[in-house]
């Protein structure tokens, strides 16, 4: 699904009517009615027993489609106050006709506290807002009340929302429900968007075939049977290959009783794919691993030279090092031999930790190669502190600096994928493109954040890798069967659960 961002929306809008294909006030009638059209498939029962609405209509064509969503309202039985907050003398022309034609049937009222109603509709600002709510709308914070939030559909977006990053400006007011247009926005999905938004709505107002020749936005991670077609293996194993045939992927484990991330790691690798996976472990760890694997294999790994050694069987074409290594200069030798291998990578933990006070040396390592470094947030900001600084500067403008762009930079620096983890996973490219993997909605799942999880996304990602699947390829389906694997399992999921649900989740995607 292609998220677009608010100045994305405004430029088709704009296209469709010099097109001639439609006029402004044709597309604020289209939207009044996807409005109208979504309050009722949220609240079925509001179709059937007509009551009070308030609608909160801004001063610019946010509140022209207020203005609509209240006359079809009132034209349904519905008994209708507007209430408008700005200058009817300064609104734009269609938002202006839309008001007169309101004022002329319905009731207008004076800005103040909001009414009791059954029904209110926030048409104040939508994706439009470029400074923060504080100053001059406190007067709408009763509108966040919970008892009236439950009650209230949003146009667009909840108004104090920046839709390009999810993130609030000043104060915003939550919604339970919210209608947007033609396709989502970037901040129905990141950040705070999905607390404030409620069920999203996604109206079509009769603007596809512009955005067939738009340079459109990010793009949600899709079912990895869409994501595989485009790659020159799939995650089918329908052909009677051997196991090499499927890649070989190296594991790096920790010393002695570190190991179990690298392990789970590995089972998370063999699971998706992989026809065979080694876990490369220092001699005094053997023992141990040998002790917990069976398919797996174990091969001693003793320092760099050991990575340099084992890398010299050509049949291993990804690596995957960072979980239980530890943060030291020894990890960061460790992955600097694994990127001098050339092979497809996968960077987590504590190898990006490692190289907090020389970024660079890692960056120049992986710039041009097949390389996914995959942090949370606490360890991109060891390794961009200065792009994490810019995403944690409290908003005060739109559109604010997001998870999205902040990905975006990091891999144009890194020369590589870079995977930022978190409920809003984003997936972005040194190229400029980007995924949003969101677990939020029907995909939330608060469970996933638990100890190991993310060790077994890493091996998840260097199977898919090994499969033969590109790096952003890779990482976009690894981050989506993370998910989907946490989904089928539900509450009470531990890492060690993961790996074990993806069979399942194949067969239920027809593989």
């Amino acid at each position: 699904m292609e998220l677009l961002t608010a100045a994305q929306m405004r430029a088709i809008e704009l296209a469709a009517i010099e097109s001639g294909e439609v006029t402004g006030l044709e597309l604020m009638e289209r939207a009044g009615r996807g409005v109208v059209e979504a309050i009722f498939e949220w609240r079925p029962d509001l179709a059937t027993a007509p009551g009070r609405a308030v609608v909160l209509c801004g001063p610019g064509n946010n509140g022209g489609d207020g203005f609509v969503v209240a006359r079809l309202l009132a034209e349904r039985g519905w008994a209708v106050g507007a209430m408008f907050y700005g200058d009817a003398d300064r609104l734009p022309p269609d938002a202006a006709v839309n008001h007169r034609l309101w004022r002329d049937m319905g009731e207008v009222l004076p800005w103040g506290e909001p009414p009791e109603a059954d029904l209110y509709v926030d048409s104040l600002f939508g994706g439009g807002l470029t400074r923060p709510l504080e100053d001059d709308l406190r007067i709408a914070r009763p509108m966040s009340r919970p008892d009236i939030a439950e009650r209230t559909m949003a146009v667009d977006g909840p108004s104090g929302l920046c839709l390009d990053s999810g993130r609030t400006l000043g104060f915003a007011l939550p919604a339970a429900a919210t209608c947007t247009f033609q396709r989502g926005r970037r901040g129905h999905v990141l950040g705070d968007g999905p607390a404030y938004c409620g069920a999203v709505f996604v109206k079509d107002i009769g603007l596809d075939p512009l955005l067939d020749h738009a340079v459109v936005g990010d793009v949600l991670a899709e079912e990895p049977t869409r994501l595989a077609k485009a790659e020159p293996s799939t995650l089918s194993k329908a052909t009677p290959d051997h196991k090499y045939s499927h890649g070989h992927a190296l594991i790096l484990s920790g010393g002695v009783g570190k190991g179990g991330a690298a392990r789970l790691a590995a089972r998370g690798a063999l699971r998706i794919g992989a026809g065979l996976v080694t876990v490369g472990a220092p001699p005094a760890a053997l023992i141990e691993n040998a002790a917990q694997l069976n398919a797996i294999m174990l091969a001693r790994v003793e320092g760099a030279d050991g990575v340099s050694e084992v890398l010299q069987d050509d049949r291993i074409n990804a690596v995957v090092l960072g979980p239980g290594l530890g943060v030291s200069e020894r990890t960061r030798d460790l992955t600097l031999a694994a990127l001098a291998g050339n092979r497809a990578t996968v960077l987590d933990a504590d190898a990006l930790s490692s190289f907090a006070d020389a970024p660079e040396a890692l960056f120049d390592a992986a710039r041009g190669k097949k390389v996914v470094l995959t942090p949370h947030m606490g360890e991109f900001g060891r390794l961009f502190p200065d792009i994490a600084r810019s995403l944690a500067e409290p908003a005060t403008k739109g559109p604010a600096c997001s998870k999205v762009d902040a990905a975006r930079e990091a891999a144009a620096r890194a020369g590589c994928i870079v995977l930022l983890k978190g409920p809003d996973t984003i997936v972005a490219a040194p190229d400029g493109a980007a995924s949003i993997v969101s677990a939020a909605y029907e995909r939330a799942c608060p469970w996933l954040a638990t100890a190991g999880s993310g060790d077994v996304l890493a091996g998840f990602i260097g199977g898919l890798l090994a499969r033969g699947l590109q790096p952003m390829t890779a990482a976009e389906t690894g981050a989506w069967l993370h998910q989907e694997c946490a989904l089928d399992f539900g509450p009470g999921l531990i890492a060690e659960d993961l790996p074990e649900m993806l069979p399942a989740v194949f067969r239920k995607l027809g593989m």
